[in-house]
Order: C-alpha cells, then sequence, then structure tokens
C-alpha cells in the first residue's frame, strides 16, 4: 500500500510505530518463513473476538513462492486462451512448495494463498470435511456460501455436470463450450454441463480476473452442500493470480475459497495480514505477496432478466455495461434492503464485514469533514483518519492542540493514513490502512469517503459494511 502515517500527541508530531509489512520473495522457497508480525497482538475483546482465545494444537507454516516462476501454456483458438490451459512451473523449490500444498487440500485440509483480489482460504469444494474446516477456521456463519475457484473452463463445465455425469471433481466436461440455452430465471431450463451463454462476454472480457458469476447447480451435484448454503445456485470465478490457478491445476480440485481472515474482519491482503487472523487455526499460508486489486471480486447473477450485480467489487459497473447486450442493463442490489431472515445467495450480502477493532466512522463523499467538535475519545486517547482525495496532509493533526485531552486526561495521539487519490490504489490500500490503524491500537478510525462510481462503488461498500457511524452529505 502507498500510504504515509503521522502521529501527533496533542499538536507536537512524532514517528509512529512502524507497520508490518511483507518481506520481499524469498530465493529458497522450501524454507518456511513467518511474516513480520506486531510482538502481542491486540487483546480480544470479550465479545465477538473471543474465540481467539481457545486453544489450538496446528502449527502453521508459510511458505513464499514467487508468482513470475508460473506461467499456463493458452488453449487454441477459438477457444478460450483458459479453456484448458497447461500449467508450466519453472522452479522446482515454488514447484515442491505447491505440491506440497496440493495435497493438503487433497486430504481435506485448508491453505490460504494469495488471489489478485485478496488472500483466499481454500479448500476442496467436493469434499465436506475440507469445506467445513474452512468455517471452523474462520469462524464463518453457515449460511453463508462461498465462491469456488477453478483454473480452466474445462473444470468449471465439469461442475455443471450431474455427479452421476462424472465420478470425481477434478473430471472435464464433454461438453462443447459454445453450447448454451437461456432461461430468463429458469434454473431448469439451463443445458447440464453448459456454462450459461448469457456469461459469454462477461467471460471473453474479464476472465481470468475479479468477477464471479452465478450458476445453476446441477441436481446430485458434486459440491459440497456447505458450498452452496443450501442455495439452489453456486458461485464460481477463474482468478488471474498464478499461485492460486497453480493451486487449482496442480491439486485437479475446484477450491472453495473466501477471504482468508477470520470472518467480520477486514479482508487480508497480504500473508502477514493471513497469519495474525488464522495462526495455529490452518496448517499452510503460501506469501506471494501483496494482492493488487485488494478488494474482492464482483459478483453477478445473470440467472434473472435483468442481470443483478450482487455485490460490487474488483469490476466496476460502468465496465460491465459496456460489455453490451443484456448487461448494459445490469442492476446493482440495493445493500439497503437486507433480509436477514434469508440465506444470502453470495458472500458479503447479509452480515457485517471488514470491521476492525476500532470504531470507524465513514464521511460519504461530500459530507462536511470532522471538525474538532465533533472528535470524541475515550480509552488511550488514539484516533486514526484514513485519507482520499480532499483531506489534506496533517488533517487531523490540525484537529487537536496543545490544550486538548482525551477521556481521563489521557493525551490525544493521531495517526493518519493516506490511501492515495487514484480509485485502484484507494482499492488496493483499503483494507490494509485498516489494519495498519487497528495494530496501532487507535480507539476510532475517521475515514474520508469517495464518489461511488468505477471503483468507488465498491470501496463504498466495503467502508458502509465496516462502518459503526456513517456521516452523510445532507445538501
Amino acid at each position: 500500500m502507498s500510504s504515509s502515517t503521522t502521529a501527533a500527541a496533542a499538536a507536537a508530531v512524532t514517528a509512529p510505530p512502524t507497520a508490518p509489512h511483507p518481506a520481499p520473495h524469498p530465493t529458497h522457497p522450501t524454507h518456511p518463513t513467518h511474516p513480520a508480525l506486531p510482538a502481542s497482538p491486540p487483546p480480544p475483546s470479550p465479545n465477538r473476538w473471543s474465540y481467539f482465545a481457545r486453544e489450538s494444537s496446528q502449527l502453521t507454516e508459510v511458505f513464499k513462492v514467487s508468482p513470475s516462476h508460473i506461467s499456463f501454456t493458452h488453449s487454441p483458438k477459438p477457444l478460450h486462451p483458459y479453456d484448458s490451459p497447461v500449467l508450466h512451473i519453472q522452479d522446482p523449490a515454488a514447484e515442491e512448495v505447491l505440491q506440497t500444498a496440493a495435497n493438503l487440500l487433497r486430504d481435506a485440509k485448508c491453505v490460504a494463498f494469495p488471489t489478485e483480489t485478496v488472500y483466499g482460504l481454500g479448500a476442496d469444494a467436493c469434499n465436506t470435511s475440507g469445506v467445513k474446516s474452512i468455517f471452523s477456521a474462520k469462524q464463518r456463519p453457515l449460511d453463508n456460501p462461498l465462491i469456488v475457484h477453478v483454473s480452466s473452463l474445462r473444470q468449471l463445465r465439469a461442475l455443471l455436470l450431474p455427479l452421476a455425469d462424472s465420478t470425481s471433481c477434478s473430471s472435464s466436461s464433454s461438453s462443447s463450450p459454445s453450447d448454451a440455452s437461456s432461461a430468463d430465471g429458469d434454473l431448469n431450463s439451463y443445458r447440464e454441463g453448459v456454462i450459461p451463454e448469457i456469461y459469454s462476454p462477461l467471460i471473453s472480457m474479464f476472465w481470468p480476473g475479479p468477477l464471479t458469476i452465478l450458476l445453476p447447480l446441477p441436481k446430485n451435484s458434486r459440491l459440497s452442500p456447505s458450498v452452496t448454503a443450501g442455495q439452489p445456485t453456486f458461485a464460481a470465478r477463474l482468478p488471474k493470480h498464478p499461485i492460486a490457478l497453480a493451486l487449482c491445476s496442480l491439486s485437479g480440485l475446484p477450491l472453495a475459497a473466501p477471504s482468508a481472515n477470520a470472518s467480520g474482519n477486514p479482508s487480508p491482503t497480504t500473508a502477514a495480514h493471513v497469519y495474525t487472523d488464522l495462526q495455529n487455526r490452518i496448517p499452510f499460508i503460501i506469501d506471494g505477496g501483496p494482492s493488487n486489486v485488494g478488494l474482492e471480486s464482483t459478483v453477478v447473477d445473470g440467472l434473472r432478466n435483468p442481470p443483478v450485480i450482487l455485490r460490487p467489487g474488483g469490476v466496476s459497473v460502468e465496465q460491465i455495461r459496456a460489455c453490451g447486450g443484456v448487461w448494459k442493463d445490469v442492476i446493482v442490489r440495493n445493500p439497503d434492503v437486507e433480509d436477514h431472515d434469508t440465506a444470502p445467495q453470495a458472500p458479503g450480502m447479509k452480515y457485517k464485514h471488514y470491521s476492525p477493532r476500532a470504531g470507524v466512522v465513514l464521511y460519504e463523499h461530500g459530507a462536511k469533514p470532522p471538525t474538532r467538535s465533533s472528535i470524541r475519545v475515550a480509552g488511550n486517547g488514539k484516533i486514526g483518519f484514513l485519507r482520499t482525495r480532499t483531506w489534506p496532509a496533517g488533517f487531523g493533526t490540525s484537529l487537536v492542540d496543545d490544550a486538548e485531552m482525551g477521556a481521563g486526561d489521557v493525551r490525544l495521539v493521531v495517526y493518519e493514513c493516506s490511501l492515495g487519490t487514484e480509485g485502484s490504489d484507494i482499492s488496493r490500500g483499503l483494507f490494509a490502512g485498516l489494519r495498519e490503524l487497528d495494530d496501532l491500537h487507535v480507539e476510532v478510525i475517521y475515514v474520508e469517503g469517495i464518489e461511488e462510481k468505477d471503483e468507488g462503488l465498491a470501496v463504498m461498500n466495503r467502508l458502509r459494511k465496516a462502518a459503526s457511524v456513517v456521516v452523510r452529505n445532507v445538501s
């Protein structure tokens, strides 16, 4: 993350503690290393963080692998490049790490790995024991479905066949990739083993990449029921990150993989974030460097008319509408309309997410920024500011002076973190910024929101779910 952090005790500016950053890529990835982390993480609060205190006998190992050692030979035209790509791993040490991870996945264990969006916690999507290990490690609600990651369209087509037509998750479909039918919401009218034609323009434009599509679940599906949480559909994605693709390919398995964090926390964009949340709860973390996108994938439902964006993410609404056809009329699900008695169709739809331990006060784009009178501090007197486009450098520091104190005469300490002004930089640094300020033990984080266009829709979606208070633009 490109950011700058400043601290002030009252009005006096002092150097802040150094925030953890991922270590450089290793030359020998077979040697396990642990990311640089705070010596002692902040103690858990007695409510939703209480499960962190439970004992665990599992050792978590961290191995570094450079994505540059992995490549794929694309399928020949007119097929999609990732219809049936061929994997190549140039570095024997990297291959050893990836094979070890693949063996763990085949043994119904879960493994954390990088994707281009955030780090994922993956398990065999067809093995209920493996999938349940994800829910256990994250303390994730059981009615929250998982996204299935595949390394090829061929692997995905196999998941659209009933179990009787193919005996394992790694089996491939014999259906032509061009065969398709549409149903306008009738799931029974889609052909088994065929990706619905409506998704063809999105797959051509955005796969591999940060886009998830909703697909009809075949009768007698090979997917674990824990993946779909009782829904008649499942969500699937072809990720872009070489390590994620390599794991699906080497293991021969589709991988159910939510973000590799404790449920409710800000999503992890480095291996250090994963280790902080899940150490001693999972056996294996692959450190492939920081995630490039920084926000989860966009989830679209093309099985209804008009199609719906269930969760904004790494592909913007504007990009999807530019594909034309029915997608020019795609609508965005209203996040303010929540049915808390209904199981969500896709991740990120129902529960509070992305929240640091600190309280988050979100200022929407155009809202009046915080003033001295609006700053309220309790506890240790530490507050944080997450700036984007208009709050100037030193903004938080300017709100305090020598005469001001926190509750009980605690001196105010202000930390600032700048995410930059470009949408891609803000997206990439958002979760890391929240975690960085949280690691500094601030009590409250004041966040400057951005316009809800392009990357801004996904950024504000995440911030609203993280926020305790939202200050709106009343004009």
